[in-house]
């Protein structure tokens, strides 16, 4: 006698039904889910438990007896032959244990252990590949699992589905239909989010999303487009061929031409199939693919005969599913996060959620193009997603859940560490802090200040560096000119001779080129070339630093971009009192030698092509040297060489220059005619 069904109960049921059925119309028609997987796993799962307990209110139309939705208008229908069922879900090792039982007393044999093939579960769109004689007819999607949708013009698009079966190793049936997942590797995944966004068009949710949209188009040339691929697992429809096991399956559908999961096992009893499952799941992140569970079959096709089926679901598989890497919370507030290469963050801080098996409570924002294109506020329910290694991201604001008056969200003006302008360059969609001594930065600016391009401090590495800065020795780039031997020797593993030998490399250093200290400096948008070009027409440190932006921006070669990242970081006080004690630590900030004019009106046009090892130079200084004369370097002699520099042991290019009658110099001729001697 079962149990009565209270009013209470049956109205939880009712309502169960109806947001599962809103979901289902979300997630299958308009591909626009607004509950992750597992909350709808969750709500799916407390149905089955509620209606198995009070059997006399489950309603033919109730979703625990139907597979999906009715196909949509936009498409002709298919019928399936044999319903394409969905799988009942092992949330746990207990509930896959439970699905071994009830299998076990189905076949009356509880003591043999039973053999299952384990697969992965992929997360796209089912579908159903029709051949006749061959060739492929007709492709539907699952639909409502007796019918579905006619996608076929588009599944040809993809380029893992052929067309016309293999026969060189076996004759394809007379008909065949088999059934697999449409899917979109993460990577491809992404660049087609990116690709999207730069169109000012709708992304898409995640991998899943992204298959399902991409395969239900009206016109299969934008289906082309898209990055699909499939898995192939079971046959419903084979004439003419008979198969005893799923493992042989598999292997005669790779005979055919068809793509199956190379990551399938054969396990003997059900601890062997869960021990894969987790295995599975371990390597969850290296997957190319997303998949959601790994899914359990009776290996022994006459088996599942006997198993048979229920109304919605074989009782001869199971899907174990993995911890979801998507979960539904709320926003508690947004703070802006400084990291080591200056680039200002939006952060979310959320209320504590479980994802793939991880306790998250915060979310990367990614930039304020991101916040602003997906109104994210504090006090949102948003859908957050860890895939990998990466730190979590909100997807999607949930709309329909926001009350009240949200403010929008914007970054700050200043660092929320330092305290310097946080600077967004036109037309990027990160922004920077421009403090020279920010802390959050430090570590990476004093590695860029001592690199060989800048100003080349050897000994310098990346450990000594952490040293000094958790030490407390430098803050900024001007504390290493105040450092002492005797302070390098109190560090870990600092000899006193290496604490000398740094001591007296960056004493030396001092007098490097002012555009090797402009470089060093990290200003945004200034790398070597531009530095060259700043310090060649200004001379020096005083007038580049007193230079208006419009000053600025008439300089050949400096765009307006350019231009205004420099006057911003000049007028940074803080940036300014690091300037003026390098300054006092007697570090060149002056161009010595010609003048801009007069290097220019001589070097103006002139071309050099290196050869051959120089003894007194590397070829990185020479080439910066007669760039900031006017000059240009090339790789390549020709008629309009000017100089080819031949040093030691010159290779083809020397005979090329004789040929061509290029007048070839010295490396010792180079430093008269650059009036270095």
């Amino acid at each position: 006698m079962t149990e009565p069904c209270h009013a209470d109960t049956f109205n939880r049921i009712s309502r169960l039904r109806d947001e599962i059925r809103e979901h289902n119309y979300r997630y299958y028609i308009l591909d626009d889910p607004v509950v992750s997987d597992a909350e709808y796993d969750r709500l799916m799962h407390e149905l089955i438990e509620l209606e198995e307990r009070y059997p006399d209110a489950v309603t033919p139309d109730s979703p625990t007896q139907r597979v999906g939705v009715s196909p949509s208008s936009l498409f002709d229908s298919v019928e399936h032959t044999v319903p394409m069922l969905s799988l009942q879900n092992a949330m746990d090792a207990d509930e896959l244990r439970e699905f071994d039982a009830r299998c076990k007393r189905v076949l009356a044999d509880e003591e043999t252990d039973i053999e299952y093939m384990v697969e992965p579960k992929l997360d796209g769109l089912g579908v159903e590949l029709v051949y006749r004689d061959g060739c492929l007819v007709v492709g539907s999607t699952r639909g409502n699992g007796y019918q579905g949708e006619d996608v076929t013009a588009n599944l040809k698009t993809i380029r893992s589905i052929p067309l016309v079966l293999r026969r060189d190793a076996l004759p394809p049936p007379a008909r065949l239909e088999v059934r697999g997942e449409v899917f979109m590797n993460v990577a491809d995944f992404k660049k087609l989010n990116r690709e999207l966004e730069e169109k000012d068009e709708k992304v898409f949710a995640n991998p899943r999303n992204a298959s399902a949209g991409s395969l239900r188009q009206k016109d299969p040339r934008v289906t082309a487009g898209r990055p699909l691929d499939i898995c192939l697992y079971s046959v419903s429809v084979c004439e003419g061929y008979t198969f005893s096991y799923q493992i042989e399956v598999l292997k005669t559908l790779t005979k055919w031409g068809l793509k199956v999961n190379s990551l399938y096992r054969r396990c003997i009893g059900i601890e062997a199939a869960l021990d894969y499952c987790r295995e599975l799941e371990d390597r969850r992140e290296e997957l190319p693919y997303e998949a959601d569970g790994a899914v359990v079959k009776v290996n022994e096709l006459a088996l599942r005969r006997e198993l048979g089926e229920v109304s919605r679901s074989p009782r001869w598989a199971t899907a174990y599913k993995f911890a979801s890497p998507e979960e539904i919370t709320r926003i508690e507030t947004i703070i802006a996060s400084v990291g080591r290469t200056g680039a200002v963050t939006p952060v979310a801080i959320l209320e504590p959620v479980k994802i793939g098996g991880v306790m998250v409570s915060r979310a990367t924002l990614h930039n304020q193009d991101e916040v602003d294109r997906k109104d994210v506020r504090v006090g949102d329910w948003v859908l957050v997603r860890r895939a990998g290694d990466v730190i979590p991201e909100v997807v999607k604001v949930m709309a329909e859940r926001r009350t009240g008056d949200l403010e929008p969200y914007l970054l700050p003006d200043t660092c929320p560490v330092c305290g310097s302008r946080v600077f967004q360059p036109e037309g990027e969609v990160k922004s920077r802090c421009t403090g020279l001594a920010c802390p959050a930065q430090l570590k990476r600016s004093i590695g860029h200040f001592a690199s060989k391009r800048a100003m080349d401090i050897e000994g310098l590495g990346t450990k000594l560096v952490e040293q000094l800065i958790e030490s407390g020795l430098v803050k900024d780039v001007a504390d290493l000119y105040d450092l002492t031997a005797e302070q390098l020797t109190e560090l870990d593993r600092m000899a006193e001779k290496s604490a000398g030998n740094i001591i007296e490399q960056i004493s030396k250093r001092k007098n490097q080129s002012p555009d090797r200290l402009l470089f060093g400096l990290g200003v945004r948008m200034v790398g070597e070339h531009t530095a060259s070009v700043l310090i060649r027409h200004f001379r020096s440190f005083d007038a580049l630093v007193a230079a208006s932006e419009e000053e600025l921006t008439g300089v050949l070669e400096v765009g307006p971009k350019v231009a205004a990242s420099v006057n911003l970081f000049f007028s940074q006080e803080e940036n300014i009192k690091v300037l003026e004690r390098l300054k006092e630590a007697g570090v060149t900030m002056r161009l010595a030698g010609l003048s801009a004019a007069e290097g220019v009106a001589r070097l103006a046009g002139k071309s050099f092509v290196f050869t051959g090892a120089l003894e007194t130079w590397n070829r990185h200084e020479a080439k910066r040297l007669i760039e900031s004369l006017g000059g240009r370097v090339s790789g390549s002699v020709s008629s309009k060489t000017d100089y080819v520099v031949a040093g030691e042991s010159p290779g083809s290019k020397l005979k090329k220059a004789n040929e061509l009658g290029v007048t070839v110099i010295s490396e010792e001729e180079l430093r008269q005619l650059l009036e270095l001697k």
